[in-house]
């Protein structure tokens, strides 16, 4: 892989789904982008929101099935990522069975507070299973759980990393 250039991650997931022996990948497309919104105040004040698409869970918790599971896991950010398992059918798990942080990475964003570059982690994290073959599901079902989840928290949140898969 030339890593000076750029991933072309659709054609890069469709010939990953075609060698797992799927049906070929179903893309949604929204044309209309979502509208820019700056942040109300510096990164180092902000407060921020881990949401993992790589099928992260913690010890304890029940995984995720095969594809189109919609649940979400609530996953304590004051915990190391060792805590953390992870589970997908769409890429090879070694790496981030070794290193959750590859696909979840709580630890970095923990290291980010305590250098002060940014404000605070959300005491929870969500997590997903990314890879979802329905696109009604996806906007019907997941998104919605993550969203009424965003809502719920106690703690105010200014932005959310997203760390697809």
């Amino acid at each position: 892989m030339d890593l000076s250039r750029p991933v072309d991650y659709i054609a890069r997931t469709t010939d990953q789904y075609s060698a797992l022996g799927f049906e070929p990948y179903q893309w949604a497309h929204r044309p209309d982008p979502s509208a820019w919104a700056p942040l109300d105040k510096p990164l180092s004040e902000s407060t921020v929101l881990l949401v993992g698409s790589g099928g992260a869970y913690r010890e304890g918790q029940v995984a995720f099935h095969w594809k189109d599971d919609t649940g979400i896991r609530y996953i304590p950010t004051d915990q190391p990522a060792s805590d953390v398992r992870v589970t997908h059918f769409a890429y090879d798990l070694e790496p981030a069975r070794s290193d959750p942080n590859i696909v979840f990475p709580v630890d970095r964003l923990n290291e980010m507070v305590a250098a002060g570059t940014i404000g605070g982690l959300a005491p929870e994290a969500l997590a997903c299973m990314g890879g979802i073959y329905s696109v009604r599901r996806a906007e019907e079902e997941l998104a919605p759980a993550i969203v009424d989840a965003v809502q719920q928290m106690p703690t105010d949140i200014d932005l959310v990393v997203l760390v697809p898969v």
